[in-house]
């Protein structure tokens, strides 16, 4: 039962820890009206103000509406991912271990179609700042993934 609990704490340290980054540099005011939208405010801002060196996405997403809708869908996505893993972490803690492994595996899987949206699109690049976070969270679900497996509820 302690091991149990333990990898329960193990994921749900692990989703905690997994906080979508947007990668834009811009004002104080743009930041704050695209954040009192969101559902965590304080998250969103200090996200989107974490990062100054990261390349100006919103600029360039100005200058270009298809690449401000796709990349306005794949942050939907990402949330998707986020929601997903959050599922998981409800579904161990009723013992749901096939639930918790069809949410994690959703949610590995959301940023293949944040990835593909870009491919819909001739002349639009997928960011290479996205890469890193398509990654981790790909590492995340996996060891999410092989930690359920391996619980013996």
């Amino acid at each position: 039962m302690a091991s149990k609990i333990f990898y329960l704490s193990l994921l749900l340290l692990a989703i905690s820890l997994f906080q979508p980054h947007a990668f834009v540099k811009g004002d104080d005011s743009l930041i704050e009206k695209t954040c009192k939208n969101t559902k965590y405010y304080n998250l969103c801002f200090s996200s989107l103000k974490s990062n100054p060196s990261s390349a100006n996405l919103l600029g360039t997403a100005n200058k270009d509406s298809t690449f401000k809708r796709v990349l306005k869908e794949c942050v939907e996505k990402y949330k998707y991912a986020s929601d997903a893993l959050q599922a998981s972490a409800h579904d161990l803690a009723n013992e749901a271990c096939d639930y918790a492994s069809m949410h994690i595996t959703a949610a590995s899987d959301y940023p293949n179609v944040c990835h593909n949206l870009f491919k819909l699109y001739p002349g639009l690049v997928y960011p290479t700042e996205l890469a890193p976070r398509e990654d981790g969270l790909k590492c995340l679900c996996d060891v999410a993934l092989r930690i359920v497996e391996n619980l013996n509820w």
